[in-house]
This record gives structure tokens, sequence and C-alpha cells, in this order.
């Protein structure tokens, strides 16, 4: 007989020599000892694990001719003597179809393999098919074993042997009973190769069986393949092959791990130039891009479990002198560091496969792993907010002035704590006032400013004022937005009103502090926008910044006015889309940039505003003496249910004029009024 490979000449004959599938064998060995043998069985898992291995040694089992507890079988273990375990063995058995599912998966070679399986077996037992590669065969071809499988003759077993399970369909899978293989250890691959090395007479060096069970990767078959090759190209002393580690490297085409500890070392020193010239020199030998990512990806998944569990965890799928070297590395470097160097290297491994220049991508993913170690944890730069946002901005004190005769009313409470603004509006939308305020009483300097109604009206949260400021108060003092101090308006009972009525003015008196504290309620309107409220310090650059009917503010005019310019100017240069959403829009000046809120959907926003409508706005924007720099958002969905929308009209048209008209618009927000329509009574 010629000569045959490791992988067949040492394939296991009974259950016992399986190596790394005893809940296999364990299940199997029971199930012969108290017959209860199933109509089919699924073996899936790994390449090389022993599946089809343990599909023909079950068929011995169940085709010996020795009965089991017999002295020529005292075990379920197949007695490997008999004529039926003699041709299984040998592949030429009439009773044991194996059948390659690779090149017969269709319909038709099913429907053959149907009609053969009802006659009886020719002189065994059982008549055994087993599938290889059962994943292969198509859904027809299931379907028609569908029923045979479900209802098969007494004397019918089938194995179906596959490595993608997932593949076959589940009313398959629900009527056979499946088991799933696991992949070799490497301790197990490693005792097998030494036994194999001394059977073969083959001197080799621990480390170099290690390097075979580490390529192995699980797979038996693939270890043995691979020892073959060596014993090969081993060379020769007294006659017998001597396995030395560095031949095997060189045979496999990878490089000592010493290498990649190496280059982890200039990765954590951050030395760019020392890893491109050790990548250089190792590309320059001959090796592989591909081959070196993979042996990195070992490489650093090793290291990541020495860090998990420690130099002696059995984790680790390497030798014990490499594991030291596992050891060192991940001491560089923290948990997290060497989890998101896997992940470089996974991501750098997997672009090689399909691109071309495979040497720039390695580079550039050698490169990435120094850059990484220059990131921030996100704990830490979280933390740095928090306590950026935790230190208080200091408070505007109002003026200690007492009045003649203070007004009996409340004390003010303490400002409760501040709201975000999506919540703040939900709450000033969810209880709305039961009636609107009446405009604010002119009162001399010194005494409570207090806007009351006849009914208690709900308490209003604190905030910061963002109403536009008269040029001039009444009284002749100028009030500047600096001045303007957070306050909690309290309701006053109609007693304390009706008292507070009675009571004598007091003559104005200036102080000499320039701060004044005002007590107000705003009147009803549109809400305000909480990005506008500002401190005394940001606010102290900004004097004569007034809010629209919007609530934003603009430098140098309200945002009616800006949108109205920068809306005219995009309808003047044709681009009337983009006008029309801007004067439906919500406009917000936050310090040196607008924020322009659009009803409309992302896709459509891009599509409206390009390059040159973005020129336009900012060309506006400074016309108008506003900040140029703009931010255009979505805000579809986000209007309150209870207000209506803001009736617009056509730019250059006499009722866009009417509305536009400073008298209206002064008489608008004097009134707390709204045009319904405007009617253009020159057509009469």
């Amino acid at each position: 007989m010629g000569y045959q490979v490791l992988a067949r000449k040492y394939r296991p004959q009974k259950f016992a020599d399986v190596a790394g599938q005893d809940h296999v064998t364990r299940t199997l060995t029971n199930a012969l000892n108290q017959q209860r043998i199933a109509h089919g069985y699924i073996f899936s898992g790994h390449r090389g694990i022993g599946k089809t291995t343990i599909a023909r040694i079950l068929a011995q089992a169940l085709n010996c001719r020795n009965e089991i507890g017999s002295p020529a079988r005292p075990t379920a273990e197949p007695c490997g003597e008999c004529v039926s375990c003699t041709e299984i063995r040998q592949g030429n058995a009439v009773d044991v179809i194996e059948i390659d599912a690779a090149t017969n998966r269709g319909i038709d070679e099913i429907r053959e393999l149907r009609d053969a399986a009802r006659y009886s077996p020719a002189r065994d037992r059982y008549k055994i098919y087993i599938l290889d590669e059962a994943h292969q065969i198509t859904d027809a071809a299931f379907n028609a074993l569908l029923k045979t499988l479900e209802e098969p003759p007494a004397h019918v077993i089938f194995m179906m042997a596959t490595t993608e399970p997932e593949s076959i369909p589940q009313t398959i899978r629900s009527r056979c009973q499946h088991f799933s293989f696991h992949a070799v250890k490497f301790d197990d691959i490693l005792a097998q190769l030494k036994s194999i090395a001394v059977n073969e007479d083959v001197s080799a060096e621990d480390s170099a069986l290690a390097l075979l069970a580490e390529a192995g990767d699980g797979s038996m078959r693939d270890a043995l393949s691979i020892m073959d090759q060596a014993i090969a190209s081993a060379p020769l002393e007294s006659g017998h092959a001597v396995l030395q580690t560095d031949q095997i490297r060189e045979l496999m085409g990878s490089v000592p791990n010493t290498v990649f500890e190496r280059l982890m070392e200039a990765v954590s020193a951050q030395q760019s130039a020392q890893l491109m010239t050790d990548l250089d020199t190792l590309l320059s030998s001959g090796n592989s891009p591909a081959a070196l990512a993979r042996q990195l990806v070992r490489y650093l998944r090793n290291c990541l479990m020495a860090k998990i569990g420690g130099e002696n965890t059995g984790l680790l799928a390497i030798a014990f002198d490499e594991r030291a070297r596992a050891a060192r590395t991940a001491q560089l470097f923290t948990e997290e560091d060497l989890t998101r160097n896997l992940q470089i290297a996974l991501r750098t491994f997997d672009e090689l496969n399909y691109k071309q220049e495979q040497r720039f991508h390695l580079e550039l993913g050698l490169l990435k792993l120094i850059q990484a170690q220059r990131l921030l944890p996100m704990e830490e730069i979280l933390s740095g907010l928090a306590s950026q946002s935790g230190a208080k901005r200091p408070a505007v004190a109002p003026a200690s002035a007492a009045p003649a005769r203070p007004v009996a009313a409340p004390p003010v409470r303490p400002a409760a704590p501040s709201l975000s603004p999506f919540a703040a509006s939900t709450q000033r939308h969810a209880e709305p006032s039961s009636s609107p305020a009446p405009p604010v009483r002119d009162v001399p300097r010194g005494s409570a400013l207090r806007e009351t109604t006849a009914a208690p009206a709900p308490a209003i949260t604190s905030y910061a004022a963002s109403q536009p400021a008269p040029a001039a108060h009444p009284s002749g003092l100028s009030l500047a937005p600096a001045h303007v101090a957070s306050t909690v308006v309290e309701p006053m009972t109609e007693g304390a009103l009706a008292r507070a009525e009675e009571r004598p003015e007091v003559p104005y008196r200036p102080l000499p502090a320039p701060e004044i504290a005002i007590e107000a309620s705003p009147r009803p309107g549109p809400e305000i926008v909480p990005a506008l409220a500002a401190s005394a310090e940001e606010a102290s650059g900004e004097a004569g910044t007034d809010a629209d009917t919007t609530g934003g503010s603009a430098a140098g005019g309200n945002t009616e006015e800006v949108c109205a310019a920068v809306a005219q100017l995009l309808s003047d240069n044709g681009h009337a889309s983009a006008a029309v959403l801007l004067e439906d829009a919500k406009w917000t000046i936050e310090g040196s940039s607008v924020r322009i809120e659009v009803g409309a959907k992302p896709t459509m926003i891009r599509l409206t505003f390009n390059a040159a409508a973005e020129k336009l706005i900012r060309q506006g924007l400074s016309q108008a003496g506003a900040p140029s720099r703009f931010m255009i958002v979505s805000g579809e969905g986000q209007a309150s249910s209870g207000s209506a929308p803001k009736v617009r009209a056509p730019l250059g048209s006499i009722e866009n004029e009417a509305r536009n008209h400073p008298l209206v618009t002064h008489a608008l927000s004097i009134f707390n009024a709204e045009i319904v329509t405007v009617v253009d009574l020159r057509e009469r």
C-alpha cells in the first residue's frame, strides 16, 4: 500500500480516540447501550474536528456483527474486526452509503436516494446514509427528503455532516438530533502531535510542535496536514527527521512573536518612524502583508487574554514560553487600549482581503494604532465637561433700595431648579394662563413693580429676562438688558391688591447704584428662547440687543427685519423656495452665530439651501448687521400644538408691505393683537 498522510493514517477508529468531543461521544455511547437510536443525526462544527469520523464510527457500532456485552465487544465501541466494521472502515460497505452532497445536491439525486431507502439492507442491520457537506443541498431537494425523514423505514438512518447548520431548513433540523462539535483545544492538539511524533520516530522541539498546534486553529486535520508537510521538509539526522522552530516558521511564512513584541513596544512609545522601519524590513524580506496582519491579530488577542486572566490563564492558546512575551506586551497597555488595538487590527486584516495596495493599508493600520494611543477616554472628557458646567456664574445682585412704604406681598421664594429648554417649553404649554395678563403699570422707582390679575395666576419659574427693553423708562431712567435680574413672580391676592391701590405713590428719588431689580410677568406672546437667556457678564458687550417676536435677538435690529432682508435677497436672486422656508423659520441669534430652525425635513433642507443660497444668506446677514455665521436645522414636528401657524404673505405684495409696516408692527406689540385679513381698498 502506498504512503498515507497523517490525517488518514491516524484517523480515530473508536469513540475514545476522538479528541475534544467528549460531549458527543458520551451521548452516542449511552444511546447505543440503551438502544435509543434516532433515525436522523446532524453533526455540525468547524472543519477537521471529527464530524465525518464520528459518523463512520457510529455506523460501525450500529452494524457491528458482535453484540454489546459479548467477549468480542464488551462496550458500545465497535469491535473493528468483523466484516461489517472492516468494510465500513475501508469505505466499500454495501449498506453504508456516503454521499458528497456538494455534487449530489439536486432534487433528482435526492429522489433516487428516497426510492432506494425503501428497500431493506442487503446484509447489515441498518442502511445508513452519510451526507457530507449537507448544507449544499438545495431547498427543493430538502423538501423532497422531508417526508422520508419524518416517517422513515425502520432500517434507514440518516447522518448529515455540515459546517453551516443554519443553512439547513428548520423543518429538517427539527426531525433530527443535532450535535454541535467544539473546536479542538490547543492542549489536545499538542498532545496528539507529540504522540504522532513518537510513533513516526521524529525528533521535534516542544516549541515547534506548539507552533504547529497553534497553526491548526482548533482543527486537528489542519494541524496534522501542516505537520506532514513539516516532516517532509525537515532536515535528517541519523535517518530521522528533526522539526525545528525556525524551519517551521520559514515553511509557514510566519515571523517570530519577538517581532510583534518589538512592534507593539514602538506603538506604546508612539515611535512612528521606528514602527515603519521595522515594517519595511519585514516586507522587504518577502513576508506577505496579509500574513503579517493575521499574526498581529493573533498576538494582540493573546495579549488581551493575558491582560484579563494573567500569564497562566487557560485562555492563551500558545506555548508556555510565548505566554511571558504576551504578558510583557500586555503590561504596556490598558485593557481598553488592547481592545481598541485588536479592533483596528481586525479591520485592517479585513481590508487587506479586497484591497489592491496591501502594503499601504497595513502601514495605515499600524499608524492608526499609534494615533489611538493619543485619544482621551470618554470618561475623562465627560468628567471635564461636568466640572466646567458645575461652575456657577456670578449673579447680578439687585440694588438694595428700601421703599418708603413697602407693599405687603408674599416673600419671594428661592429660584426653582433650572429646566432644560424642552422641559420648560413643555411646562409652559401644559399649564397655560387662564386669561391674558394686562400690561405692566408704570410706578416710581423704589416701589415693587408687580403685574397682577383679578384671579391668582400660577407662579412663573425663574428666568433671565430677554424681552426687549424700552429705550427709556417713564421715570427717566434708561434700562439696559444687562441690568435685568432673574426673579420669581408670585401672585397677589385681591386684598393685597386693594391695599396697594390705596397707598400714595412715592416720588422718584435717584439711586447711586446703576442696577435695579424688576419683578415682572412677561406678557402673553411667543415663548422666550432659553438659549438667549444670558448673565450680566454675557450681556455686557451686547447693550441694545432687542428680542423679536420669534424669541430671538439680533445685533443691530430685530430678527423680523433680518429675516425679511435675507428672504428678500433670496427671492430677488431666484431662490423663492428658500425664501419661503426662511420666512416661516424660527430665528435665534446665539452670541456670534444665527440658528435658523426650518419646518422641513433634512433632505428638503439640503436640496433647497445649496451653496449659492448659503452665500446669499451670509450676505444678507452681514447687510442686516447680524452675525454672518449661521446654522440651518430641521424643526419639523417640534412646533407647539397650541400655537397657530404664522401667516406669511408673498414677498413684494401689498399684504406683505402692510404686515411689515412699522406702525402696524408697533400697534400689534402694544395691543398684543394679530392681523387676520388685509384688504386692499385701492381695488374698490
